[in-house]
């Protein structure tokens, strides 16, 4: 993320370095600061005050009679590079008469600035300036923005009028942590000889701490004003006896998630129970989306060789986990188990349990049964004749397989036997909240699976709070094991400042990902779910099967489908009997489910239609022959398009995500972005921002 600062031409950048960092401005350590890459500019969050507030200076004691203007280039290059008043030489960041070509460096302008400060607070030994500084000050205290308060330019320290009123009132207190001696507020941080952070939550105490410096102890200002932590614990799910806290720097292994802790933990003496503050507070009972039944809180586990079910390491069966009483090998780690993405955050001790009703039809007889998704009976069948026809829920041909079809002569519902069974409801590790069985689209414009983030038209899918997955996506179970990677692939959510990148596509704007760790290996859900082996008669009478990429290919491969050149490097189809190869945008669409004569809303109201002509239609959009199975047609205007992507481009939108369109188009469109030319067009409905 980049910012711009006042008095600098280019836009900068925020570094985190506390130690060693060299700024522009000054000799100190103030922590955080801010870079420039074009001009390798640094100078400290802190001394960037100094752009805000005294830009220009007009009487300052050591020239009187003209200004000083603040440069962030140096010293300019008629004058020698050296400060006037201390000779030493100047950094990027200085003081310059232009009429005296005088130059003063920060410290020589400070010094005699502080000495007309005359404000003396009890909790800062320096005298201080008050008053409105016209500019967001960010607040020493609470971090926030404020105009009014208190500076103390020689530590540049800010403390807004409602901290230092509430906050910082008393400069000595009592607190009932550490009752032995009293703690003296601090102003410039954590003495070098203790450990820098809160000695009770573990965080940066900042600027602002209480300490005691015969016991060494550290206070920041949440744990001292605002969320002081009890001193004893009672009537907790995870222990039967009081627990007390111990305030000091102590290293020890948490009886309660199995984790190291190095400070204020909680213990029962009587018990030899020791914890971290936060698993103290462990629900006993909950439901978590990797499992059927309820699991509760155990300590000690047990005896055995035990693996979590979330993320499929060991569990030290000495400590405390969660197990399901049902399945007596199934148990998560105490920590794996009240993750956000895995529990819901509801205790369920108490509550009685009600059994749901899960079952997707009733069955009538031998032969027939009522299935919630259909109004009329459904006959168990397994006789040949509907081999072509489309199952209803996962929209395939029903080839070989046993199925349901309707009753009713004059009704064409059928569905494969298997998909008959899908559950009304289930727990499933894409939702936090139970998946409920769906067969039409809760919100009509939302035909978007939030995990591979592909459209689909037809057939059954799952939605939980209005977010649908498809059928593919929501069935896949943990561990996942994908014929491209050794090891087996987890859930992994992205995180911010740690993207992940697909190692198929390069794309590294899905949200959810299947991946390995230890390998650094990572698939979106639209490449991990891509089929191992596909029947496109159009194109080839054999069975296409997905190849994961050649490392040593020799010579060019062509796309059987839209005569472009494909990149083997990247995952295609291919023939083994034909040795043909073909992109998988060509072979797969960007469009699940995808029925002829089915619609759905994309930006207007469209219908696919087959495209089954002798000669192909021209896309309104990329201007080339539509070559997949389906081509979309708006209602409005007969418009032909030939993917989600091109309907988009159409109409005047375009991705926030990565800029991808089909490898038929890039040869006929001016694309000025980077294009991978496998790269199924994704993010078609959610990241999809409006031009006009």
């Amino acid at each position: 993320m980049s910012f711009k600062i006042k008095g600098h031409p280019h836009r900068v950048s925020l570094v985190k370095n506390h130690d060693g960092l060299e700024c522009d401005a000054c000799d100190q350590s103030y922590g955080d600061a801010y870079s420039c890459g074009e001009c390798k500019f640094t100078v400290h969050k802190k001394c960037t005050f100094l752009f805000e507030v005294v830009p220009e200076i007009f009487e300052h004691p050591s020239h009187v009679g003209h200004c000083l203007k603040l440069l962030t280039t140096g010293a300019p290059d008629h004058t020698v590079p050296k400060c006037h008043l201390c000779g030493k030489n100047t950094k990027r960041l200085l003081y310059h008469c232009r009429d005296c070509k005088l130059n003063v460096d920060i410290d020589c302008i400070i010094d005699p600035m502080c000495a007309q400060a005359d404000l003396n607070m009890p909790w800062h030994h320096h005298p201080l300036f008050m008053g409105n500084f016209a500019t967001n000050m960010t607040c020493d205290v609470c971090y926030d923005n404020h105009v009014d308060g208190y500076i103390c330019l020689c530590c540049r320290l800010f403390v807004g009028w409602v901290c230092a009123a509430l906050v910082i009132d008393s400069p000595e207190i009592t607190h009932p942590c550490h009752t032995k001696h009293p703690l003296k507020l601090l102003t410039e941080g954590a003495p070098t000889y203790t450990d820098p952070k809160c000695h009770l939550c573990g965080e940066d105490t900042g600027k602002f701490i209480y300490h005691c410096d015969i016991c060494k102890f550290n206070l920041d200002l949440v744990c001292a004003k605002t969320k002081t932590p009890p001193v004893a614990l009672s009537n907790l799910k995870v222990h039967e006896h009081t627990l007390n806290l111990m305030p000091r720097l102590i290293s020890f292994v948490c009886d309660a998630c199995g984790t190291k802790g190095d400070r204020a933990p909680y213990v029962c003496h009587q018990c030899d129970f020791m914890v971290h503050k936060k698993c103290a507070h462990l629900p006993r009972v909950i439901n978590v989306n990797h499992h059927d039944h309820r699991v509760s809180f155990k300590y000690p586990l047990g005896l055995g060789e035990w693996r979590c079910g979330v993320c499929f390491e060991e569990i030290d069966w000495s400590c405390g986990a969660y197990s399901c009483s049902l399945c007596p090998q199934y148990a998560i780690h105490s920590l794996c188990a009240t993750r956000k993405d895995v529990w819901n955050g509801k205790e369920l001790d108490g509550v009685p349990e009600e059994v749901e009703d899960i079952e997707p039809f009733k069955r009538n007889d031998d032969n027939t049964i009522t299935h919630f998704a259909h109004e009329h009976n459904l006959m168990s069948l397994s006789k040949d004749g509907e081999e072509s026809s489309l199952c209803g829920a996962c929209v395939l041909p029903i080839g070989s397989y046993t199925f349901y079809k309707c009753s009713k002569s004059n009704c064409s519902f059928i569905l494969h036997e298997k998909c008959a069974n899908i559950s009304k409801k289930k727990r499933h590790f894409l939702s936090s909240e139970p998946l409920i069985l769906c067969f039409e689209s809760i919100i009509d414009d939302d035909f978007l699976c939030r995990a591979c983030y592909q459209m689909f038209c037809e057939g059954f899918f799952y939605s939980s709070k209005g977010v649908n997955f498809d059928l593919i996506c929501s069935s896949i179970t943990m561990p996942f094991i994908h014929g491209s990677h050794d090891h087996h692939l987890l859930y992994v959510k992205q995180e911010e400042g740690n993207k992940k990148t697909c190692h198929n596509c390069d794309n590294e704007r899905a949200k959810v990902l299947l991946g390995c760790i230890k390998c650094n290996y990572f698939l979106d859900f639209r490449c991990a779910t891509m089929p191992l082996t596909i029947m496109l008669p159009r194109y080839d009478d054999h069975p296409l099967t997905l190849c994961y990429g050649e490392e040593k290919a020799s010579g060019k491969y062509w796309c059987d489908i839209c005569e472009r050149e494909t990149n083997p490097e990247t995952w295609f189809y291919t023939c083994n009997d034909c040795g043909v190869t073909l992109h998988t945008f060509c072979v797969l669409g960007d469009i699940r489910n995808a029925k002829a004569g089915g619609s759905f809303r994309h930006h207007g109201e469209l219908e696919l239609l087959p495209n089954n002509r002798s000669t192909r239609p021209l896309c309104n959009n990329c201007h080339s022959r539509c070559p997949g199975s389906f081509i979309m047609k708006s209602y409005d205007g007969g418009e032909v398009y030939c993917s989600c992507y091109c309907v988009s481009s159409q109409l005047g939108y375009t991705y926030k995500g990565a800029d991808t369109c089909p490898p038929w188009a890039i040869y006929e469109l001016e694309l000025i972005v980077v294009i991978h030319v496998n790269y199924l067009s994704t993010y078609i409905l959610h990241y999809l921002t409006a031009r006009k």
